[in-house]
């Protein structure tokens, strides 16, 4: 494991404002470790370079911590586990679900769970329209799955009656958000997130909520 990767994250994740511990660090450069060798073989990320995917992967995900609202957290279209597996390391307090319906991400995801140790965090094989959890969650989060009003349509059955759909867009979607405001049942917020190593206003989040809970 490289010890200049353990340096970059621990920089980036002070550069937002968060203190890690040398275990999440030790975790999340394992993380990329596993992700950089498992992606020689199979093609989980675009992203090949390891410090590249400190940026891209760990940071981009540990951007959005803040907007996390517990105790149930599902990562929709996860792929190879971002953003739930560097959050599920940070926010051990939280219990997350990354759903995924790519056979060869979520065996990924399922096994960096068992490296990782994370007893907070489960994979499932699942479209997220077919999903049928029982409960619902606080926070549903998606990172470049779907537009918005896409990602509304299939998540609104996951989102708890006070919870929220958090969706991590590249640069300000204005057209996406333009569609939304015809939604009747949905208010939204849009924040920039910089990311160390990412180019400016490259990252946003929308976090959406129901105007009023279900009859």
């Amino acid at each position: 494991m490289s010890s200049g990767i353990k340096d970059r994250i621990n920089e980036g994740a002070a550069a937002l404002g968060q203190d890690l511990t040398d275990d999440q660090c030790q975790k999340l450069a394992l993380l990329i470790s596993e992700l950089e060798r498992w992606n020689r073989r199979i093609n989980l990320t675009a992203i090949r370079d390891p410090g590249e995917m400190v940026s891209g992967h760990v940071l981009d995900s540990l951007a959005v911590r803040p907007f996390l609202r517990g105790p149930r957290v599902v990562d929709i279209g996860t792929g190879a586990g971002f953003p739930g597996l560097p959050l599920a390391i940070v926010e051990s307090g939280l219990e997350f679900v990354l759903l995924d319906s790519n056979g060869k991400k979520i065996s990924f995801v399922s096994h960096m769970i068992g490296e990782l140790g994370l007893s907070n965090a489960k994979a499932a094989k699942a479209r997220a329209e077919d999903y049928a959890p029982g409960n619902r969650f606080d926070t549903v989060i998606a990172r470049a799955l779907a537009s918005v009003p896409r990602l509304v349509e299939l998540s609104s059955e996951l989102v708890g009656e006070d919870g929220q759909l958090l969706a991590l867009k590249g640069k300000y979607p204005a057209e996406e958000l333009e569609a939304i405001r015809s939604l009747p049942d949905w208010v939204y917020d849009v924040t920039e997130l910089h990311v160390p190593g990412l180019q400016a206003h490259a990252r946003h989040v929308v976090a959406l909520q129901r105007t009023h809970s279900d009859p």
